[in-house]
């Protein structure tokens, strides 16, 4: 019996994937469970057609992506800070980034920015991660007040 899958389905397939199963599996589990449905024609070109919808929104969520990337790059970020004999008081943490950010014009979530702790003074570089597969690398400085 032929289904397609509502939700991936370890050891069996992933999300809108036609799969062949036996009768019993597909009408006893699957399709109870809301883990599959079955592979009519009408459900087959449904699926084709939210197949392609995706893979347009994709691309542009990409493009998207890959367009802040460019201008995360072109941006440099000061940070002045207190310090004494190159040592920072405090840090500079992803909150602090993505505030700088949002300062210039960018909006990026705290919690996409990775960033070792900087607790000296100097150029340093900490990545976004923007969409699946996308990232982006924001260079910033620390220097003394």
């Amino acid at each position: 019996m032929e289904i397609i899958l509502i939700k991936d389905v370890e050891n069996l397939g992933y999300a809108d994937q036609i799969v062949n199963v036996k009768p019993g599996y597909a009408n006893n589990f699957l399709i109870p469970q809301g883990y599959a449905k079955a592979a009519t024609a009408s459900a087959r070109k449904v699926l084709a057609e939210n197949i392609k919808q995706r893979a347009h929104k994709e691309a542009k969520l990409i493009a998207d992506a890959e367009a802040l990337a460019a201008k995360i790059a072109e941006t440099q970020l000061v940070f002045s800070m207190k310090a004494e004999e190159g040592r920072i008081f405090g840090s500079v943490t992803a909150a602090n980034i993505a505030e700088a950010l949002a300062e210039k014009g960018i909006s990026v979530d705290r919690k996409n920015i990775s960033v070792d702790a900087v607790k000296t003074v100097g150029e340093f570089e900490a990545v976004a991660k923007l969409y699946k597969g996308q990232q982006a690398t924001i260079k910033f400085s620390v220097v003394a007040e």
